[in-house]
């Protein structure tokens, strides 16, 4: 009976993936990508706490802080999102919507979402590889 029985699991697998949404299959891609990263699940970060994360671009803004340009990209793991914002920085060359993203930095949270300022970050290549 043992033999039956990953049989079964993989036909559950199967079929949980044959009816789930588009969304929910690239967020379970991207949780699986984490550990070929070396990254952290953003919903695993804790304020003040340096983490490393990995994931996609979803957006990217130009957003004045404070008087001075502030580049903010949304990054999206699969699990949770994190902002990541450059003081100063009106571009980076490479920092798009789409883009596969590895950052590091300490987190922190305002107006209930979590932040990483001025990361550490190496864009990777299209397949996430």
């Amino acid at each position: 009976m043992s033999t039956a029985e990953p049989v079964r699991k993989g036909l559950r697998g199967f079929f949980q993936r044959l009816t789930s949404t588009q969304a929910e299959l690239e967020a379970e891609e991207l949780r699986e990508d984490l550990g070929r990263h070396g990254a952290t699940p953003i919903a695993s970060c804790g304020e003040r706490q340096r983490s490393c994360v990995a994931g996609t671009l979803r957006t990217v803004t130009l957003r004045p802080r404070g008087g001075a340009p502030a580049l903010e990209a949304e990054l999206y793991d699969g699990s949770d999102v994190i902002d990541l914002v450059w003081l100063g920085r009106r571009k980076i060359v490479g920092i798009e919507p789409g883009r596969v993203v590895r950052a590091e930095g300490l987190v922190s949270v305002q107006d209930g979402r979590k932040v990483m300022f001025n990361p550490r970050y190496e864009l990777r290549p299209a397949g996430g590889q």
